[in-house]
């Protein structure tokens, strides 16, 4: 059954002097929550089969992080939609079975609401979360797991 693993950016450093929310990076405990998923997916046997990313700055860092951590290569592209799109788009490429399992890397509210949107599940998901979503032919899911940073890592 194919599947689909949201993944939330890690936590932004708002202080960084930055003013386009577009290019807002990572702080210290985003770099270290961005490394513990990566290395979660790996020894969980999870490695996503494609990723589809925000354009975003952090999101982009959470996922190169996570790659780097958890050893895993595979595709990834970017999609506009993550960031400029609605919750329709963000389903919309979550239900296109492009891969077995392919990984959204977004924002919020868009990620809790398209993935209630699949499910039915009422959920919120906190920066570097990870949810996992089995897909039916008829675009429903079921919510298999959602994992927390704070389960992953030190503080």
């Amino acid at each position: 059954m194919p599947a689909v693993i949201f993944l939330r950016h890690a936590k932004s450093d708002w202080y960084a002097g930055i003013s386009n929310d577009l290019e807002r990076p990572l702080n210290k405990r985003g770099l270290q929550s961005a490394a513990a998923v990566g290395s979660f997916l790996a020894k969980a046997g999870h490695v996503p089969d494609l990723v589809l990313c925000s354009p975003a700055t952090r999101t982009r860092q959470t996922l190169e992080l996570a790659k780097e951590a958890g050893g895993w290569d595979c595709p990834t592209e970017a999609a506009d939609e993550l960031y400029y799109g609605s919750v329709n788009h963000m389903v919309a490429l979550a239900c296109q079975r492009r891969a077995p399992v392919t990984m959204l890397v977004g924002h919020e509210p868009t990620t809790s609401t398209a993935i209630g949107q699949l499910t039915g599940a009422d959920l919120r998901m906190p920066t570097a979360a990870l949810a996992r979503v089995s897909l039916n032919p008829d675009n429903t899911g079921q919510l298999d797991w959602l994992i927390p940073p704070r389960l992953l890592t030190d503080r």
